[in-house]
Protein backbone atom coordinates (compact mmCIF):
# COMPACT_ATOMS: atom_id res chain seq x y z
CA UNK A 1 0.00 0.00 0.00
CA UNK A 2 1.45 3.75 -0.95
CA UNK A 3 1.91 6.03 2.08
CA UNK A 4 1.11 9.07 2.41
CA UNK A 5 4.61 10.36 2.20
CA UNK A 6 5.26 8.58 -1.14
CA UNK A 7 2.42 9.92 -2.85
CA UNK A 8 3.08 13.01 -1.80
CA UNK A 9 6.72 13.16 -2.71
CA UNK A 10 6.37 13.48 -6.86
CA UNK A 11 4.50 16.21 -6.43
CA UNK A 12 6.73 17.56 -3.52
CA UNK A 13 9.72 17.27 -6.42
CA UNK A 14 8.00 18.93 -9.12
CA UNK A 15 7.71 22.18 -6.87
CA UNK A 16 10.73 21.93 -6.06
CA UNK A 17 11.78 21.73 -9.92
CA UNK A 18 9.51 24.32 -10.91
CA UNK A 19 10.66 27.00 -8.14
CA UNK A 20 14.19 26.12 -8.81
CA UNK A 21 14.39 26.57 -12.90
CA UNK A 22 11.81 29.28 -12.21
CA UNK A 23 13.67 31.17 -9.26
CA UNK A 24 17.12 30.21 -9.45
CA UNK A 25 17.97 28.96 -13.40
CA UNK A 26 21.11 27.43 -14.60
CA UNK A 27 24.16 27.19 -12.18
CA UNK A 28 27.00 25.51 -14.23
CA UNK A 29 29.23 25.85 -10.09
CA UNK A 30 26.30 24.49 -8.39
CA UNK A 31 25.84 21.69 -11.18
CA UNK A 32 29.35 21.15 -11.34
CA UNK A 33 29.44 20.49 -7.46
CA UNK A 34 26.55 18.11 -7.96
CA UNK A 35 28.00 15.90 -10.44
CA UNK A 36 31.24 15.83 -8.89
CA UNK A 37 29.86 15.15 -5.61
CA UNK A 38 27.53 12.49 -7.12
CA UNK A 39 30.46 10.78 -9.33
CA UNK A 40 33.06 10.19 -6.19
CA UNK A 41 29.86 8.32 -4.33
CA UNK A 42 29.04 10.88 -1.70
CA UNK A 43 25.36 10.72 -0.63
CA UNK A 44 22.98 12.57 -2.10
CA UNK A 45 22.12 14.76 1.28
CA UNK A 46 22.67 18.35 0.54
CA UNK A 47 20.37 20.91 0.80
CA UNK A 48 17.99 21.16 -2.04
CA UNK A 49 18.19 24.35 -4.66
CA UNK A 50 16.07 26.09 -2.98
CA UNK A 51 17.02 25.69 0.45
CA UNK A 52 20.32 26.61 -0.46
CA UNK A 53 18.91 30.07 -1.92
CA UNK A 54 17.51 30.24 1.33
CA UNK A 55 20.63 29.83 3.21
CA UNK A 56 22.12 32.75 0.64
CA UNK A 57 19.45 34.75 1.52
CA UNK A 58 19.77 34.79 5.16
CA UNK A 59 23.35 35.38 5.57
CA UNK A 60 22.68 38.48 2.89
CA UNK A 61 19.87 39.59 5.67
CA UNK A 62 22.38 38.71 8.21
CA UNK A 63 25.21 40.79 6.78
CA UNK A 64 27.40 37.90 7.64
CA UNK A 65 31.08 38.85 7.49
CA UNK A 66 32.16 35.61 9.68
CA UNK A 67 30.24 32.45 8.94
CA UNK A 68 30.71 28.56 10.51
CA UNK A 69 29.33 25.32 9.12
CA UNK A 70 29.39 22.34 10.79
CA UNK A 71 29.22 19.96 7.83
CA UNK A 72 30.39 20.32 4.60
CA UNK A 73 29.96 17.30 2.38
CA UNK A 74 30.38 17.72 -1.15
CA UNK A 75 30.53 22.10 -0.67
CA UNK A 76 27.25 22.61 -2.04
CA UNK A 77 26.15 24.98 0.82
CA UNK A 78 29.54 26.19 1.20
CA UNK A 79 29.36 27.69 -2.28
CA UNK A 80 25.80 29.38 -1.33
CA UNK A 81 27.01 30.77 1.86
CA UNK A 82 29.90 31.70 0.98
CA UNK A 83 28.66 33.75 -2.19
CA UNK A 84 26.41 35.71 0.30
CA UNK A 85 29.94 36.75 1.38
CA UNK A 86 31.19 40.44 1.58
CA UNK A 87 34.65 40.85 0.00
CA UNK A 88 36.96 40.05 3.25
CA UNK A 89 34.56 37.34 4.44
CA UNK A 90 35.13 34.15 5.82
CA UNK A 91 33.56 31.11 5.94
CA UNK A 92 34.74 27.98 7.93
CA UNK A 93 33.13 24.79 7.06
CA UNK A 94 34.32 21.51 8.90
CA UNK A 95 34.12 18.32 7.64
CA UNK A 96 34.84 14.90 9.40
CA UNK A 97 35.33 12.46 6.28
CA UNK A 98 38.98 13.09 3.88
CA UNK A 99 37.28 12.44 1.02
CA UNK A 100 34.22 14.31 1.43
CA UNK A 101 37.02 17.33 2.30
CA UNK A 102 38.73 16.96 -0.77
CA UNK A 103 35.39 16.72 -3.08
CA UNK A 104 34.59 19.73 -1.08
CA UNK A 105 37.37 21.51 -1.41
CA UNK A 106 37.95 21.29 -5.34
CA UNK A 107 34.28 22.38 -5.54
CA UNK A 108 34.36 25.19 -3.76
CA UNK A 109 37.63 26.15 -5.81
CA UNK A 110 35.51 25.47 -8.77
CA UNK A 111 33.15 28.15 -8.36
CA UNK A 112 36.17 30.53 -7.67
CA UNK A 113 35.52 30.60 -3.61
CA UNK A 114 38.57 28.73 -2.76
CA UNK A 115 40.08 32.35 -1.13
CA UNK A 116 36.88 32.74 0.80
CA UNK A 117 36.34 29.05 2.23
CA UNK A 118 38.43 27.44 4.70
CA UNK A 119 37.64 23.64 4.16
CA UNK A 120 39.17 21.80 7.78
CA UNK A 121 39.18 17.97 8.28
CA UNK A 122 38.87 16.12 11.36
CA UNK A 123 35.70 15.76 13.55
CA UNK A 124 34.15 18.45 13.89
CA UNK A 125 34.05 17.97 18.25
CA UNK A 126 37.90 17.98 17.35
CA UNK A 127 38.00 21.04 15.56
CA UNK A 128 35.96 23.36 17.29
CA UNK A 129 38.06 24.28 20.21
CA UNK A 130 40.66 25.42 18.15
CA UNK A 131 37.81 27.63 15.73
CA UNK A 132 36.84 29.21 19.33
CA UNK A 133 40.12 29.73 19.94
CA UNK A 134 41.05 31.77 16.88
CA UNK A 135 37.66 33.48 17.02
CA UNK A 136 37.74 34.50 20.48
CA UNK A 137 35.01 36.77 21.52
CA UNK A 138 33.98 37.61 17.55
CA UNK A 139 32.57 34.51 17.39
CA UNK A 140 30.23 34.33 14.03
CA UNK A 141 27.19 36.02 12.45
CA UNK A 142 25.70 32.80 10.83
CA UNK A 143 26.02 28.98 12.14
CA UNK A 144 24.66 26.53 9.83
CA UNK A 145 24.56 22.67 11.54
CA UNK A 146 24.14 19.95 8.86
CA UNK A 147 26.35 16.66 10.24
CA UNK A 148 25.78 14.04 12.21
CA UNK A 149 22.74 14.10 13.55
CA UNK A 150 23.56 12.60 16.93
CA UNK A 151 25.93 15.50 17.56
CA UNK A 152 23.36 18.50 17.11
CA UNK A 153 22.95 18.90 21.03
CA UNK A 154 27.23 19.17 21.18
CA UNK A 155 27.05 21.77 18.07
CA UNK A 156 24.35 23.77 19.64
CA UNK A 157 26.42 24.22 22.90
CA UNK A 158 29.47 25.03 20.74
CA UNK A 159 27.33 27.53 18.52
CA UNK A 160 26.07 29.06 21.40
CA UNK A 161 29.70 29.53 22.73
CA UNK A 162 30.52 30.78 18.88
CA UNK A 163 27.99 33.72 19.07
CA UNK A 164 27.33 36.91 19.69
CA UNK A 165 24.04 38.85 20.04
CA UNK A 166 22.61 38.49 16.43
CA UNK A 167 23.97 35.51 15.25
CA UNK A 168 21.40 33.19 13.54
CA UNK A 169 22.30 29.78 13.89
CA UNK A 170 20.75 27.56 11.82
CA UNK A 171 20.16 23.68 11.94
CA UNK A 172 18.86 21.50 9.01
CA UNK A 173 16.95 17.99 9.35
CA UNK A 174 16.05 18.67 12.88
CA UNK A 175 12.29 16.66 12.14
CA UNK A 176 13.10 13.83 10.29
CA UNK A 177 9.92 12.66 8.44
CA UNK A 178 8.01 13.76 11.52
CA UNK A 179 9.57 11.58 13.51
CA UNK A 180 10.79 14.24 16.35
CA UNK A 181 7.14 14.46 17.44
CA UNK A 182 7.06 10.82 19.03
CA UNK A 183 8.52 10.98 22.34
CA UNK A 184 8.39 7.00 22.65
CA UNK A 185 11.17 6.81 19.37
CA UNK A 186 14.41 4.80 20.39
CA UNK A 187 16.51 6.15 16.79
CA UNK A 188 19.87 7.77 18.08
CA UNK A 189 19.21 10.71 15.81
CA UNK A 190 15.17 11.04 16.41
CA UNK A 191 16.20 11.27 20.07
CA UNK A 192 19.34 13.58 19.45
CA UNK A 193 16.82 16.44 17.21
CA UNK A 194 14.96 16.16 20.69
CA UNK A 195 17.40 17.24 22.70
CA UNK A 196 18.31 20.13 20.62
CA UNK A 197 15.12 21.14 20.32
CA UNK A 198 15.10 21.04 24.30
CA UNK A 199 18.21 23.01 24.73
CA UNK A 200 17.11 25.55 21.99
CA UNK A 201 13.47 25.96 24.01
CA UNK A 202 15.43 26.28 27.56
CA UNK A 203 17.81 28.94 26.80
CA UNK A 204 17.02 32.17 27.84
CA UNK A 205 19.65 33.74 25.31
CA UNK A 206 17.57 32.85 22.11
CA UNK A 207 14.53 33.01 20.25
CA UNK A 208 13.92 30.45 18.32
CA UNK A 209 11.08 28.48 15.38
CA UNK A 210 11.52 25.32 13.70
CA UNK A 211 9.59 24.92 9.98
CA UNK A 212 8.86 22.08 8.64
CA UNK A 213 10.17 21.44 4.95
CA UNK A 214 8.46 19.39 1.98
CA UNK A 215 11.06 19.20 -1.48
CA UNK A 216 13.13 16.75 -3.16
CA UNK A 217 14.53 15.62 0.49
CA UNK A 218 11.10 14.81 1.48
CA UNK A 219 10.10 15.67 4.42
CA UNK A 220 12.23 17.54 7.33
CA UNK A 221 12.99 20.72 8.26
CA UNK A 222 15.06 23.27 10.07
CA UNK A 223 15.69 25.21 12.83
CA UNK A 224 16.30 28.50 13.49
CA UNK A 225 17.93 30.32 16.23
CA UNK A 226 18.09 34.24 16.54
CA UNK A 227 20.86 35.04 19.85
CA UNK A 228 19.40 38.00 21.39
CA UNK A 229 22.11 38.50 24.44
CA UNK A 230 25.62 38.29 24.55
CA UNK A 231 26.08 33.96 25.54
CA UNK A 232 28.63 34.00 28.47
CA UNK A 233 32.43 33.33 27.51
Amino acid sequence: MATRDSLQQPTWTAVDDYLTDLLLGPDPALAAARAASAAAGLPDIAVSPPQGKMLFLLARLQGARAILEIGTLGGYSAIWLARALPPGGRLITLEADPRHAEVARANIARAGLAGAVDVRCGRALDTLPSVAKERGAEGFDLIFIDADKTGYPDYWDWALRLSHRGTLIVADNVVRDGAVADPASADASVLAVRRYHELVAAEPRVTATTIQTVGIKGYDGLSFALVVQDPAR
